[in-house]
């Protein structure tokens, strides 16, 4: 099939139930493009910054992991009045990820984005599954200041759309004709990784040939720093915030706040394959659970998250032996650590436990919240694609109680030949997912 020829129709059309990974995209504290944020990832380079703000002064935790490039750099700014934060980092990722996978894009209102060409779609076949924990807090915070001060008739008529929690799956799905279904998951820190478990089974259940699945958060506010800071959940390391996110460290003292955005282009490999499309990963599955615990603390145990990655395998065909390496959720809080490495342990047992590569990106990232699955999945792609695996920043003194292979101080290169990996995400309210790739061959 030629890149201009379109097959069209909506009815189910069930493959061989296998879903690959053909375009990735990003904009993250680390770089603007998924480029510059692997390269620093391998360099171990921090996007965590110290915040001047005022109103802060007072907070016990006063830096952050603000996005490397602003939305204005890349997106019109008439453009940038009708959407939240997190909605132009959506839309940046998804640009990315689309002319990655190879994919034509036609502009269709003022300010879109400028025609590619590719392979093209059909629309009817075309799903998005753009996942946010929050959503459009800051046009809620912001605009309620605004509306204090000069009152309701100054008050934008975007307001509604740029605070929903699927703004930024319904300006994906438009920008980008997805008539194959928008959606978008609210399950906090576990917001993206159950979107990508939710594009897989569009695709194996015929759904759709083409998925594009993300997550987005941009959350940094005065206001949401001193609610986290009142929880006592985030790190207080204000001397050196490079250092603040330390997972599995003896001395770690909690989360550092991120933002940003990453998209994956999910495809049936029939598709992908009749079109000639570069495979980066085989998305394999993913597995779900809750703790039914805590509405924040995880349950010490590990119990929950031991059956979203048993599941996640089960789901994809996968024995405990082929996983190589794990991308943990390791946000550096003293409880969640300990109980994620207890349900590895739990899951693989303890001799192929043993031989994970296990690695914790936010300890450069900081913690991008809803769009923390979606990021660490393309740096779990990326570890496949590419062999190596990035060192876990900042851990100087590792916790007693971790006895699994913690990468670190430099970068660890991957077996060849056929393995899989897994990407945990664990949220608020006790929502744990795992999501499995395996290396396309």
């Amino acid at each position: 099939m030629s890149s201009s020829q379109v097959e069209t129709g909506a009815g189910p059309r069930p493959g061989n139930g296998t879903v690959v990974v053909t375009g990735l995209g990003a904009t993250t504290p680390l770089g603007g493009d998924v480029a510059s944020t692997w390269a620093a990832l391998l360099a171990g380079n921090s996007g965590v910054r110290a915040l001047d703000w005022a109103e802060i002064e007072d907070l016990p935790t006063r830096f952050a992991a603000t996005i490397a490039v602003e939305p204005d750099q890349v997106l019109p700014k008439h453009r940038l009045r009708r959407l939240d934060r997190c909605q132009a980092f959506a839309l940046i990722a998804t640009h990315e990820a689309w002319r990655h996978a190879g994919l034509a894009y036609r502009p269709t209102g003022p300010g879109a984005g400028e025609e590619v060409d590719g392979f093209e779609v059909d629309p009817e076949r075309l799903g998005a599954v753009v996942s946010s924990g929050i959503g459009g807090l800051l046009t809620a915070l912001n605009g309620y200041d605004a509306y204090k001060k000069t009152g309701w008739k100054r008050t934008s008529p975007f307001t509604v759309p740029m605070l929903m929690p699927n703004g930024s799956a319904g300006h994906v799905g438009i920008e980008f004709g997805a008539k194959a279904g928008v959606h978008a998951m609210v399950s906090a820190c576990a917001s993206s990784s159950e979107g990508i478990g939710y594009a897989i089974d569009m695709i194996r259940s015929g759904r759709a040939d083409v998925v594009i699945a993300g997550g987005t958060e941009a959350t940094i506010h005065p206001f949401n720093l001193a609610a986290f800071a009142a929880m006592r959940a985030m790190s207080t390391r204000n001397d050196e915030p490079e250092r603040a996110s330390r997972p599995y460290d003896k001395n770690r003292d909690g989360f550092v706040m991120g933002e940003g955005a990453g998209t994956l282009i999910l495809e049936s490999e029939e598709h992908a394959r009749a079109r000639g499309a570069k495979i980066y990963a085989i998305a394999s599955g993913a597995g779900y659970s809750a703790d039914a615990h805590d509405i924040v603390q995880p349950d010490p145990t590990g119990s929950g998250a031991a059956a979203a990655m048993r599941r996640a395998l089960q789901n994809s065909g996968l024995v405990p032996e082929q996983i190589a390496h794990i991308n943990a959720h390791a946000t550096s809080t003293p409880q969640g650590d300990v109980a994620e490495i207890a349900a590895i342990k739990s899951t693989l047992g303890p001799a192929a436990a043993a031989k994970v590569a296990i690695t914790g990106t936010k300890s450069m990232t900081g913690h991008l919240l809803g769009a923390a699955g979606a990021l660490e999945s393309i740096a779990t792609v990326l570890a496949l694609h590419e062999g190596v695996v990035p060192a876990t920043a900042n851990l100087e003194d590792l916790d007693d109680a971790v006895d699994l292979d913690i990468v670190r101080g430099e970068t660890r290169r991957l077996p060849d030949g056929p393995l899989a990996a897994l990407n945990n995400s664990f949220g608020f309210g006790g929502h744990n997912v795992a999501v499995a790739f395996q290396r396309a061959l």
